[in-house]
């Protein structure tokens, strides 16, 4: 029966530290999503990209600044959904880093429901199988 109770303390302690996990990083992705929001708000630039190529996670884009460099930022735009390959869109940049660009008219609110739903899913996961650990426990 030792060893029953050990497994499920250890069951429990790996649930704890998911969830954990799945709260923790979704916070700290806001957090740099609205970091970032503000460095781009402290020095902003704005011109005309075109989309080079678009997907949920990551869409390059490329536009020329006014001092004439052309722009192609490595880890592409922020906020990158529903965009379309080949479209011209208004970018926000910081002047002082052309690297750090996003959609026009997007912030870190697109962020925040997407954090949010991974943190409920992962509770809404966790608490039950915690119960279960814990009644399980409980017969043991």
């Amino acid at each position: 029966m030792d060893r029953r109770a050990a497994r499920l303390r250890r069951l429990k302690i790996t649930v704890v530290i998911a969830v954990v996990t799945f709260t923790v990083l979704p916070v700290l992705l806001v957090f740099a999503a609205w970091r970032n929001d503000m460095l781009i708000d402290s020095d902003k630039g704005v011109t005309s990209a075109e989309v080079l190529s678009a997907g949920r996670m990551r869409s390059a884009v490329i536009f020329v600044t006014p001092d004439g460099a052309t722009h192609n930022p490595r880890v592409g735009v922020l906020y990158p959904t529903k965009l379309i390959a080949g479209e011209r869109i208004n970018v926000e940049y910081r002047r002082s880093d052309p690297e750090l660009v996003r959609v026009a008219g997007r912030d870190v609110r697109v962020a925040i429901v997407p954090a949010l739903s991974v943190i409920v899913v992962a509770w809404a996961l966790a608490l039950p199988a915690l119960w279960l650990l814990r009644r399980l426990r409980r017969r043991t």
